[in-house]
């Protein structure tokens, strides 16, 4: 499977879960890609048993549900969400309280991390606290919660208020969307408002996503364009060919002052 197939394959996948039913028109909206194209990846995702293919569309298969959360993305694209990972974990300075967001790049972020100790990191997701847990030089913390299934980040009222008592040097920010309109969005409401708190309690924030991301208007909005300090993409994002929004979100991100690092 090639990388771009492999992120789009992710979002498609989430963009059927956060609805009853999404058309094929829509999808290829909001991906900027062919009718065709996600024809072909509602096919592919079909077949792994994720969704189930309807008249002019999809829909999620809920009895497998929590298997087409974290741990069914977590293999696509993994050395490129490593890459991303090393390179934002380079960018946070020892000794820093770090808030650390759920997502399957964030994780990769984790294992970086514990080359920059010592750090206090906080997690709200349950796979970047298992790959930090007893590492030397980290302390760690976690946020309190409820587990969302399938994804396994942490949300939800004792969540946002163990968020909201802090204040953290910076926050690494993992993210469903980011739309030059639009800015920065996720495909679950739980997960939207605690990242807004995130964003709130942290003097700085590094976003980082894979290329596919750009251009995309998920469900929750979380923050306008310019609410993050530094976002870090791999380096298709500027190829124009493969990933169309993807110059135009840049672009986008630079005029409201985000540096962006192609990774």
């Amino acid at each position: 499977m090639d990388h771009g197939c492999a992120n789009r394959l992710d979002l498609t996948l989430r963009l059927v879960q956060g609805s009853d039913r999404v058309s094929v028109s829509e999808l290829s909206h909001r991906l900027g890609v062919s009718e065709m194209t996600v024809r072909r990846d509602l096919d592919a995702l079909e077949r792994q048993g994720l969704v189930r293919r309807v008249h002019g569309g999809a829909v999620a298969t809920r009895a497998q549900e929590e298997g087409a959360g974290f741990s069914a993305r977590e293999p696509w694209q993994a050395a490129t969400k490593d890459r991303l990972g090393a390179v934002v974990a380079a960018m946070v300075e020892p000794g820093s309280r770090v808030l650390l967001d759920a997502g399957t790049t964030t994780v990769h972020v984790a294992e970086h991390l514990a080359e920059r100790a010592p750090l206090t990191v906080a997690v709200v997701g349950l796979q970047a606290a298992v790959r930090l847990a007893d590492r030397p030089g980290i302390e760690l913390l976690i946020v309190g919660g409820r587990s969302r299934p399938g994804e396994q980040s942490l949300v939800g009222p004792l969540a946002l208020r163990t968020i909201e008592a802090l204040a953290f040097d910076c926050f690494v920010l993992s993210i469903g969307g980011v739309h030059a309109e639009y800015g920065w969005s996720e495909f679950s409401l739980d997960d939207a408002a605690v990242k807004r708190a995130a964003l709130a309690q942290s003097d700085r924030t590094i976003a980082v996503a894979d290329a596919t991301k750009l251009g995309v208007r998920a469900f929750s909005q979380v923050a306008a364009v310019g609410a993050v300090d530094v976002f870090v993409t791999d380096n298709a994002a500027q190829d124009a060919a493969t990933h169309p929004n993807g110059p135009l979100t840049l672009s986008a991100l630079r005029d409201a002052g985000v540096r962006t690092v192609l990774a």
